[in-house]
């Protein structure tokens, strides 16, 4: 696997997004997660992203079980700021930070994180407190590189200007380009990696996600406006022509992808998620394949920026892109 560098941390050019193994996309299947994350590993898909608010805490008990006998092999990314106690909210409070690293690091069984993301931002919170209540954390050895996640390019500025930000996570990929208008743009100025998940669009990419109505309850898709009614026929469409343009290149629609998102520029590392063994050897695959000048402007041409109908969540309130 190829490396690419987030700020000053390097990782590998496609890391492994472990939220679905605990909620979201059906039931949870903990033995084989955690063949996935070794086989990961194996294969050199050493980046690996999970959260506090994932399975309330059972996601991060996860990674860190899987990880017990192998944590040198992996460059470990979580995050704070989704608080599931009570109802959820976004705690941004340096108290609720200080708590937070401390829970991770206790779950995951580590003594340092790799990279620490805020999760959503509170605008009642300023960002220089929450920031630099994270920089405390560098400077206490457990944390190693900061990141935020779907924050816009003033909020990555004021960061910047309190502690260098390694890595800015957001959805991006070819169904989701608004923040290339404004906030990639920012993110490069200021030396600032890109982490992009939903890199397949949660599978809509690939044309085999079934509509809205034929999906269980337990699947975070179900209720996304993005496959519901007329939008999910648009986008299907879409999604019909990626597949032509992968066919055409001997690739599936995933690698086709995330081989586009890596053609976008170095600093960007897509992060699929997985709780299949198979799924994972077809992404890590997309590491090999470079795409011709011709096949990225088929691309472009097939789904172009703003093409997608629909929201990707059904709750945009917490972003601010």
């Amino acid at each position: 696997m190829n490396k690419r560098t987030l700020g000053g941390l390097e990782v590998s050019a496609l890391g492994l997004g472990c939220m679905g193994m605990s909620e979201f996309y059906g039931p949870a299947d903990e033995k084989e997660s955690i063949a996935v994350i070794h086989r990961a590993l194996d294969l050199g898909v050493t980046f690996l992203d999970t959260a506090d608010m994932y399975g309330t805490g059972h996601n991060e008990e996860l990674v860190g079980r899987a990880l017990r006998d192998r944590r040198d092999e992996a460059v470990l990314a979580t995050k704070f700021g989704i608080r599931r106690d009570g109802g959820r909210k976004v705690d941004n409070t340096p108290a609720y930070i200080r708590s937070a690293v401390d829970a991770s690091l206790r779950r995951l069984g580590v003594d340092h994180l790799d990279l620490y993301y805020m999760h959503r931002r509170d605008p009642a919170v300023p960002i220089e407190e929450s920031v630099g209540a994270m920089a405390e954390l560098v400077r206490q050895g457990k944390v190693r590189h900061l990141g935020l996640s779907e924050v816009g390019a003033e909020t990555l500025r004021a960061a910047c200007a309190v502690h260098p930000i390694a890595a800015l996570q957001s959805e991006y990929s070819l169904f989701t380009r608004d923040l290339e208008a404004a906030i990639l743009p920012t993110a490069r100025e200021l030396g600032v990696g890109l982490v992009a998940y939903s890199p397949i669009s949660r599978g809509l990419l690939t044309g085999t996600v079934p509509s809205a109505d034929r999906l269980p309850d337990d699947d975070f898709r179900k209720h996304t406006p993005r496959n519901q009614g007329e939008n999910a026929e648009h986008n299907a469409a879409l999604a019909a022509r990626v597949r032509e343009i992968a066919d055409s290149a001997g690739i599936t629609p995933a690698q086709l992808a995330l081989a586009w998102l890596l053609a976008q520029g170095d600093d960007v590392v897509p992060i699929p998620g997985t709780k299949r063994l198979a799924y994972l050897e077809e992404n890590a695959a997309a590491d090999g394949v470079v795409l011709t000048p011709g096949e990225l402007a088929e691309l472009e041409r097939a789904v172009p920026a703003g093409a997608v109908h629909g929201l990707r969540y059904a709750d945009m309130s917490s972003l601010e892109r």
